[in-house]
């Protein structure tokens, strides 16, 4: 098989990031499917870990985080029964931190939404941050326990619970999510100032997710047929938003922003991880 140059590798990144599908992806580029799959699969792959090495010590003072919904092979009322209850088909739950400040993601995690990805989510933030944290997570219980055997008692943390109306009924309720009427602030460990208690951001982050990567839109056709290829788009997403995007308030990248990067990244130097 031929070798793609970095003029075409750059072409079929550029069309990943910006939200476009698999398929959609090779029509535009003119490469084979095969091609696009596994480009994206060594690419991810390469992604994750120049991150998993870069993003530690990080100089963060407020961290937000939440969880996102999407699902691979089926959605879990149609999971056959001989996939029940295993990883990858179903419901999959993609664990995100984000800083306040500098608007980075330094760490993510894509499993189920149980105490013991909450733990394995925490101790990867743990160990890339420099100093304590003020942390904000909505009222997920498993963050409890999780948040403590990361950190103990050198964290300031508290949790944002959200106060739902009913949900509407009938038709409507596919399209329309119950209206947020209200949010409890509890203080959980620490001592995290009121006025900062916010997912906001974090929540915003998702919208971002789900406009740059076809595989978390919802009420479409546009998942993960297999969880490696969830993992592998999270993890270019993320390189991309991190060192190559230049966020709109901030003027510059997150990375640079929080002292990781000296510069913003073209995509070719995101293509040239794999080498």
């Amino acid at each position: 098989m031929n070798k793609l140059n970095t003029v075409k590798r750059t072409q079929i990144v550029a069309a990943l990031v910006e939200g476009n599908s698999i398929n959609a992806t090779v029509r535009m580029t003119g490469a084979a499917k095969h091609t696009v799959l596994k480009l994206l699969a060594d690419l991810g792959r390469a992604c994750a870990a120049y991150q998993d090495r870069t993003l530690r010590d990080l100089p963060c003072k407020r961290i937000q985080c939440d969880e996102i919904w999407s699902f691979c092979y089926a959605k879990e009322k149609n999971v056959p029964e001989e996939f029940k209850g295993q990883f990858g088909f179903g419901d999959c739950w993609t664990w995100t931190a984000l800083c306040a400040d500098t608007k980075l993601v330094p760490c993510w995690l894509i499993g189920g939404r149980s105490a013991e990805y909450a733990s394995k989510f925490m101790s990867d933030l743990a160990g890339g941050l420099a100093n304590r944290v003020q942390l904000t997570t909505d009222g997920h219980r498993a963050y409890l326990e999780a948040v403590w055997n990361a950190f103990g008692n050198d964290i300031d943390y508290a949790m944002l619970e959200k106060i739902y109306a009913n949900p509407p009924s009938g038709a409507q309720a596919r399209y329309s999510p119950g209206v947020c009427c209200g949010a409890k602030k509890k203080k959980v460990t620490g001592n995290p100032e009121r006025k900062q208690v916010s997912t906001s951001y974090v929540e915003r982050q998702n919208l971002t997710m789900r406009m740059s990567m076809r595989r978390f839109t919802r009420l479409s056709n546009g998942f993960s047929k297999k969880v490696e290829n969830l993992e592998h788009s999270v993890a270019l997403h993320f390189m991309h938003y991190n060192f190559a995007r230049i966020h709109k308030t901030l003027r510059v990248t997150p990375a640079m922003e929080a002292g990781v990067a000296k510069h913003v990244w073209e995509l070719e130097e995101i293509v040239g991880l794999l080498d």
